[in-house]
């Protein structure tokens, strides 16, 4: 059995029943006396992620009982089924429950997020109680976003001496491989000579050549173009990060993790659309070929940008991507970066950030969102802001003094190469799990994904 995939067989699985604070004392009063000493015994009243088991005659286990909580709980917690799953005996279990819609896919995609390990450095033990797919689930459905999730997962965890610009782009292959992708790699000199200058710029000190990463998978309906930032790792460049801050730069490229998180999902649910997705694939180091602050860079839109600060490099290896994207006339373009500590600051690691310049697509991703409780926060494109990327000098600059509105000037400056398609998302994420919660260890985490798949449906137009 895979922890990131329901049971097979009902066959000799014993019944969970979950009960709520609410409807404790009518579930108390029908058990038969021995159950009801045995609940009252082990002090189980139905709180959030506790669990009871009841012994069979011959002292096996023959069922259990777990709690959901009480409202608050459902509003401040997601995936009280993975903690719930850490308590419980190694078996396969069947749901009694009166869960349905979606609190009962989010209680099923818990438990099997919850059997999420990082173990290719350590070896770990993930839950070994399994679960029936309810009925009333599309179980394939959940595995397929658990494995997305945990696709995501793997890419930021995995340290950047493994994951590096070369690395990032066999990932790709391999996903490219999965599904039937195509896919097409130009790297090193070569950005040169394909007008990709900002990317190449960005990653020409690295050991390993800089990339652009095009994937295309689907062949009718609505065009959409997903592009993640993949700086394998940020120095700072030449304005060096501190070393607290340099920590925990192997997940620069979250963004490239999330949107292939994402692109798995999309094919592997067939959706109905022309795929594409572009990643910008450098690490940021420091050598005698580093760019410098102050340098002017040309992108490929034709756009100048006077460099202010080498650490706002993301933006930098986005434009040019944006740039291409755009070129294709897309339906929609999605992009997805670790982009800026304005967005952290603003609202902390649990909210994906992102902005829209339609309101359609906001809405739909925000009734997604808190459908399947994947937590996204729309700010502003706010256009008065505008004069604060524009330097004198050059027609952008990267990284604006002041230190206000940092995370909007930032998609304001990559909102400047999406002329032609009408419709952007852009998301300003984390990409990490400060502090282990259920169903979400400490490390690497998908962030919008979940909510943008389940709202392809209405995005796709």
């Amino acid at each position: 059995m895979s922890f990131l995939s329901f049971a097979s067989s009902a066959t000799a699985a014993r019944p969970l029943t979950l009960v709520s604070k609410g409807a404790f004392d009518d579930w108390l009063q029908s058990l038969d006396d021995a159950r009801r000493t045995w609940v009252e015994a082990n002090g189980f009243t139905g709180s959030a992620g506790a669990v009871v088991v009841f012994p069979g005659p011959d002292g096996s286990v023959a069922a259990a009982a777990a709690g959901l909580g009480d409202d608050q709980t459902v509003r401040r917690s997601r995936f009280i089924s993975a903690s719930i799953r850490k308590a419980l005996p190694e078996s396969a279990w069947t749901l009694v429950s009166n869960l349905e819609g979606d609190a009962l896919e989010e209680f099923a995609l818990g438990w099997l997020l919850s059997g999420y390990v990082f173990g290719k450095y350590k070896s770990d033990s993930a839950p070994a109680a399994g679960l029936v797919a309810p009925e009333g689930i599309d179980a394939e459905r959940i595995e397929l976003i658990a494995a997305g999730e945990a696709r995501t997962r793997d890419l930021i965890n995995t340290p950047a001496s493994d994951m590096g610009p070369e690395a990032l782009e066999a990932s790709a292959r391999d996903l490219a491989a999965e599904f039937g992708a195509a896919i097409a790699v130009i790297s090193g000199e070569a950005l040169l000579s394909e007008n990709f200058p900002m990317i190449h710029t960005v990653g020409r000190a690295a050991t390993e050549a800089p990339r652009l990463i095009d994937l295309r998978w689907g062949g009718a309906g609505p065009k959409i173009t997903l592009v993640g930032k993949g700086v394998c790792f940020d120095t700072g460049g030449l304005n060096l990060k501190p070393g607290a801050s340099m920590g925990l730069m192997k997940k620069d490229m979250g963004g490239a993790a999330n949107v292939l998180g994402l692109a798995h999902m999309l094919m592997g649910s067939g959706a109905a659309i022309q795929l594409r997705v572009l990643i910008p694939a450098v690490e940021n180091a420091v050598a005698g070929s580093s760019f410098r602050p102050g340098d002017i860079l040309t992108s490929r839109k034709g756009l100048t940008v006077e460099i202010n600060n080498t650490d706002a490099e993301g933006r930098l290896v986005l434009a040019d991507a944006l740039t291409l994207a755009d070129e294709d006339s897309p339906d929609l373009i999605v992009s997805m970066a670790t982009l800026t500590g304005a967005a952290r600051v603003a609202v902390g690691p649990d909210l994906a950030p992102y902005y829209a310049t339609d309101d359609k697509d906001a809405a739909a991703l925000e009734s997604a969102a808190r459908r399947v409780r994947d937590p996204v926060w729309r700010m502003p494109f706010w256009d008065p802001y505008e004069k604060m990327i524009e330097p004198g000098i050059a027609d952008l600059d990267n990284a604006p003094k002041g230190g206000f509105a940092g995370s909007i000037t930032a998609a304001l400056f990559l909102r400047r190469f999406v002329t032609g398609c009408p419709r952007y998302l852009h998301f300003d994420i984390f990409g990490w799990t400060p502090a282990s919660e259920p169903g979400r260890p400490k490390g690497g985490a998908g962030q919008g994904i979940r909510a943008l798949f389940d709202a392809l449906p209405g995005l796709a137009r």
